[in-house]
């Protein structure tokens, strides 16, 4: 078995697919669903799978997102120079980064243009 993708509903497929490339990761492809919706497939750039599907119904204009959804989660690098860079594109995360345990990882949340919360854990060598 291999977890090969995540999939949800957005309302603006440009803002959505600008908004995860400006995350670092890359598109891959559209896909019709007849005349009902698009998919949107996006990646990690070298990583032949993709990982993350957009799902755009037309004409749908919002979502309520529920209780149940929780976030997704993506490594960085270096949290300070990736916020840097999504502040540069008008994307701020909810509050400064923090660790949840003394010693872990830096993390934070942004949200996609939706409201999908996105949490950004910085990679650590430990």
């Amino acid at each position: 078995m291999e977890l090969i993708h995540t999939c949800y509903r957005i309302t603006d497929p440009e803002r959505s697919v600008s908004f995860y490339e400006a995350l670092g990761l890359e598109k891959r492809r559209e896909l019709p669903i007849r005349d009902e919706a698009m998919n949107y497939f996006l990646g990690v750039p070298g990583k032949p799978q993709p990982e993350l599907e957009l799902t755009h119904n037309f004409g749908v204009d919002s979502y309520e997102l529920g209780t149940a959804y929780g976030h997704v989660a993506l490594t960085v690098d270096d949290m300070e120079a990736t916020l840097a860079a999504l502040a540069k594109k008008g994307i701020e995360p909810e509050r400064p980064p923090y660790s949840v345990r003394e010693g872990g990882s830096l993390l934070c949340f942004v949200r996609d243009p939706d409201g999908y919360r996105i949490e950004l854990i910085e990679r650590s060598d430990y």
